[in-house]
């Protein structure tokens, strides 16, 4: 403004093109930006969802083309107009699209390395703020924060000549814009210093805008769970850092490019300043979190622009200290943007946000509501405030009233927390594989049958215990003295504990340990998820999948219905009660296991292990072996599980322990199933590597446990049986074909590395009817499905033949050596997709239990 006469007017014809451009660049804007986001997590939901790897690229593109196609509009506006206004529409615009891109190149680190993720989002956020900052004062000698005198007319009313300006130096100062002396201080690093003030308080408006943050915060608090202590402090960190970001973005300069007259109409500065800082913000919350925490941001973080408006429209009034003003400005904003943007980092876990559970009332349902109430709450702030502070006859509630204000949303925030709200810390744990294993190379042959089976049990059960003992002292008692909760296996020697990044590199440079695995928490929820119950009709008779692989014969013709046998089921659970399954269950203290949530009787909420179960050994024509007895375990939470608790299951198949009882000392080998059925796989997103059951599931089949594995529903992409267990030489893995022998589409196939032929065989999964919870039944596709058909053919084979029990190697031999033909289905007709021939898609064939009965017999 230098230069310029007081109450200098420039006039000009009023046109009403650079707002009409403005309104037309926010709504592509806001096109852009909720649509690559949400296309970008959905890209990652489908890849999931078929067991593809992430695109490592798809998130950097993703920023690339929002920064190409949101940039170069707001960079037209941002220089072509003459209105003052639309070019700090531009502006705002042009830097919110650098800022999204620079901070979702940060997507390229994988969701379960969140802690990783949070401090680069930190990082990068500062960084940004203090581009943004710099930036601004080199533009500094313009006018561009200096508000326009009362006479002039600008952008906001459609101006398309230069803003006006006032020559009243004490007005300026009172706004803080660039040339005032709020700004000299400001540049100088600090604000005018009376004679005798020490500390600054904090003045009513930044108490109002942390009470509206915290208001912000109460459906997190109410409806999310915090993870780890690191996790959850760099969740802070990182909103803070996108709070500095915001109120530097959004500061003084800009604001006053929308003040029309002396002093400000709030209701224009207001209504579309606040528009303007909206879109601004839907661009920073498109970047703050991993893929899916970023979602419910794009609901609840823009609506507070214009309470950010009311803010500034308050501190704008005549004040003794300018400094001040714009003080008390920036620190409403960051206090506000950074509170809004802390509820979907710090209470939603970006891995849990994911379409494998939507249909539930889980995490998915838990966010949206969360974010549903956090936009309304949004929303009132922002009509609250503004009718508080924004109105021409308006004054500015005192300090205390603003800091009573924020003291009961403080209040209210511990109450919701601690009362309807998930208190406490739910950060993932770490998974610590030890480099001794124990051998069994050289175990005794043994007696044929029960007997033979049992006496290996136990042998295998003394080694893994001894090695694992032996191995794990040292580390156990640093552990210990760090109070990191550790938690002792031995059918993989490992060790799980609390623990973030730090102790992860800690425990991977010990020398007794190989490698160390992130292992999978879930967060809990506000409510049960609900128990799934089925709609179909009970069955009258032997299914058409159990007709199909001749079950029903080997009931009527060779009078085998598996009694004898005991079938172990690791999955989500069993409703114990249901009719087709409650005579089945065998009893005992020793006969359940729940390690996620303590049961003390066999329960199911998913309903995926109950209808498992059912195909097995369940009565009414679901189940194969109907007289074979069943044991459970829960490994599945809300259909997710981790390495700790899939081991969890697998040490009681080995040697099941009574309740309460210590797996080391109290197992009983002699108690173990004799066969396995395992309709579930451990991916990457849950924290296993290829190799981390690899130990479980040879000692299991040392003891002479027959382990039936689901080859998973990641087809039809060859190479898709790939998350352990399926693709061991040491499990039988079963795909899917549907009633008329064609392999299912959804099946996965083979090859696996190592050569092993894969699938072994099939058996009916599509259209399955079994036992869903509440007594209810329904008809479910997935190898899933198939997988315990086949444990039910084993237990039928054991059942004839007591001395095939533990002979796992001739079983199997027998099972691909009856199978029958299968149709193959490939994704295409392109060679590549032909999986290196068919037996890398049918395996054997389908499963032939009457043939296989029949030859078990002889």
């Amino acid at each position: 403004m230098q230069g310029q006469p007081p109450h200098h007017v420039v006039s000009a014809r009023t046109s009403p093109w650079p707002a009409v451009a403005a309104v037309l660049v926010g709504c592509w804007t806001v096109a852009v930006t909720v649509g690559t986001q949400t296309g970008g997590w959905l890209t990652d939901q489908v890849l999931l969802g078929f067991g593809r790897d992430r695109l490592g690229w798809l998130w950097p593109v993703l920023g690339l083309a929002t920064v190409v196609l949101v940039g170069t509009p707001a960079a037209l506006l941002a220089v072509l107009p003459r209105s003052a206004a639309v070019r700090a529409t531009g502006r705002a615009w042009l830097i919110g699209a650098l800022a999204l891109g620079a901070l979702t190149l940060l997507r390229v680190v994988p969701p379960v390395h969140h802690e990783a993720y949070l401090a680069g989002l930190a990082g990068v956020a500062l960084l940004s703020a203090l581009a943004v900052r710099r930036s601004m004062r080199r533009s500094s000698g313009s006018n561009v924060g200096t508000p326009p005198d009362a006479t002039a007319s600008t952008a906001a009313d459609g101006s398309g000549g230069g803003a006006a300006v006032s020559g009243d130096a004490a007005r300026a100062e009172a706004v803080g814009g660039p040339g005032s002396s709020a700004d000299a201080a400001s540049r100088a690093g600090e604000g005018p210093q009376p004679v005798g003030r020490r500390v600054r308080r904090p003045g009513p408006v930044p108490l109002l805008a942390v009470a509206a943050g915290l208001a912000l915060l109460l459906p997190w608090a109410w409806l999310g769970a915090l993870g780890g202590l690191l996790e959850t402090a760099l969740a802070l960190l990182a909103a803070a850092a996108l709070g500095v970001l915001a109120a530097t973005l959004l500061d003084a300069p800009f604001w006053s490019a929308f003040a029309v007259g002396r002093p400000p109409r709030p209701a224009r500065l207001v209504l579309v300043g606040g528009l303007v800082a909206g879109v601004a913000l839907l661009l920073l919350a498109a970047g703050s979190g991993q893929s899916g925490a970023q979602l419910p941001a794009l609901l609840t973080v823009p609506p507070v622009g214009f309470a950010l408006a009311a803010f500034w429209a308050a501190a704008w009034r005549p004040t003794a200290d300018p400094a001040e003003a714009r003080r008390a400005g920036r620190t409403a904003s960051g206090w506000l943007v950074g509170l809004a943007a802390l509820g979907p980092l710090a209470f939603t876990d970006p891995e849990e946000i994911t379409l494998l559970l939507v249909g539930t009332r889980d995490v998915p349902f838990w966010v949206a509501a969360a974010a549903g109430v956090g936009l309304a709450v949004a929303v009132l702030v922002a009509i609250g405030y503004a009718v508080l502070l924004a109105r021409p006859t308006a004054r500015t509630p005192n300090r205390r009233v603003a800091a009573v204000a924020a003291v009961v949303l403080l209040v209210a925030f511990g109450v919701v927390d601690l009362g309807p709200g998930q208190p406490g810390l739910y950060g993932e744990r770490l998974f610590v594989v030890l480099r001794a294993q124990a051998d069994l190379s050289d175990l005794p042959a043994g007696a044929p049958g029960q007997a033979g089976r049992d006496a290996r049990a136990a042998e295998v059960y003394r080694r893994l215990v001894r090695t694992a003992e032996q191995s794990q002292g040292d580390l156990l008692r640093g552990l210990n003295r760090l109070r990191l909760d550790p938690v002792s296996y031995y059918l993989v020697n490992a060790v799980e504990v609390d623990g973030g990044p730090a102790v992860r590199a800690w425990l991977a440079g010990r020398p007794e340990v190989a490698r160390v695995l992130v292992s999978q928490r879930l967060r809990p929820l506000p409510a049960p998820a609900g128990q799934s119950r089925g709609s179909a009709p009970k069955p009258t008779g032997p299914e058409w999948n159990i007709r199909q692989i001749g079950a029903d014969r080997v009931w009527s013709q060779l009078r085998v219905t598996g009694a004898g046998i005991v079938v172990g089921s690791s999955d989500s659970g069993v409703d114990g009660t249901h009719p087709a399954l409650r005579a089945g269950f065998r009893g005992g203290d020793d006969s359940w296991y729940d390690p996620w949530d303590d049961t003390r009787s066999p329960t199911d909420q998913g309903g995926h292990g109950t209808h498992t179960v059912g195909s097995a050994v369940g009565r009414d024509g679901i189940g194969v072996a109907p007289d074979a007895k069943w044991v459970g375990c829960v490994n599945l939470d809300r259909n997710l599980g981790s390495p700790g608790h899939y081991l969890d299951c697998l040490q009681f198949m080995l040697a099941p322990f009574p309740t309460g009882g210590d797996p080391f000392t109290d197992g009983r080998p002699e108690r173990a199933p004799q066969v396995l059925t395992n309709s579930w796989g451990c991916p990457p997103i849950e924290g296993c590597d290829q190799r981390v059951l690899r130990p479980a599931t040879a000692a299991l089949d040392a003891a002479g446990i027959f382990v039936v594995a689901a080859a998973g529903n990641t087809g039809p992409w060859c190479g898709s049986i790939d998350d352990p267990p399926a693709p061991y030489t040491d499990v039988l893995t079963v795909g899917a074909v549907d009633a008329q022998r064609r392999v299912a589409e959804f099946s996965s196939r083979g090859p696996v590395p190592g050569g092993s032929g894969k699938p072994d065989v099939l058996a009916p999964g599509v259209g399955v009817v079994s036992a869903m919870p509440g007594g209810t039944y329904a008809a479910l596709d997935g190898t899933s499905m198939a997988t315990p058909q086949v444990a039910g053919v084993v237990a039928l084979m054991w059942s004839a033949n007591p001395a095939l029990v533990g002979d796992v190697n001739r079983t199997r031999q027998i099972l691909r050596d009856t199978a029958t033909a299968a149709t193959p289905t490939y994704r295409s007709d392109s060679p590549s997709d032909a999986c290196g021939g068919p037996s890398n898609v049918t395996g054997a064939g389908q499963v032939d239990a009457y043939a296989a009965v029949r030859a078990a017999q002889q």
